[in-house]
């Protein structure tokens, strides 16, 4: 018979999202996520089975997490601009915590199609939430209605991306909400 788990699994995908966050994959070891985790060496190879699958685990967790996070963000608003300006502003303030999907994009670019699919299905369900927050703004006129809808949504990630790296990169809060501020004023 199996003994039953002794850890609580969200925890523990928390805890090595929080690992490879920091130091992505190739700079994690299995003692890190241990450490972290605060699990045995044989419970992370028993629930998770290697380093790889774990990393996938913490990547969809972590994608499920923060694409839900977003959209709340997105739709406690009253209005679509305003949402958007929360969810820039959500984007500033974590910021320096990093981004497990940006820093999976740098580390393994488009090369590894199990992650490609976790983050193309997290990237729909945010494109989704970012779109209808720009058609309500849109319809509203505080976004030009001579924008196209798409355009607008890949302006935002990729302005969300560089706001992520900028502080990564050691940016002072001051330039992160000014690129925030350079966003939305685009918008008009």
């Amino acid at each position: 018979m199996a003994r039953p788990r002794e850890f609580d699994e969200t925890q523990a995908l928390d805890a090595a999202v929080e690992v490879f966050r920091e130091h992505g994959f190739e700079g994690t070891s299995a003692t890190m996520l241990i450490q972290a985790m605060c699990i045995g060496r044989q419970s992370l190879y028993a629930t998770f089975g290697d380093k790889w699958n774990l990393y996938l685990a913490a990547l969809r967790h972590y994608s499920s997490t923060e694409t839900s996070a977003h959209l709340a963000t997105l739709r406690e608003s009253v209005d679509g601009y305003a949402g958007i300006s929360a969810f820039l502003e959500r984007i500033v303030q974590e910021a320096y915590r990093g981004c497990l999907g940006i820093s999976s994009i740098c580390e393994f670019a488009d090369t590894k199609p199990d992650i490609n699919q976790i983050r193309q299905m997290a990237g729909h369900v945010l494109r989704e939430g970012l779109a209808q927050s720009v058609s309500d703004a849109q319809v509203r006129g505080d976004i030009s209605a001579e924008l196209d809808q798409e355009y607008v949504v890949d302006f935002l990630l990729a302005s969300i991306t560089g706001i992520r790296i900028a502080a990564r990169g050691g940016s002072d809060p001051a330039r992160l909400e000014s690129l925030k501020k350079m966003a939305l004023r685009a918008l008009r």
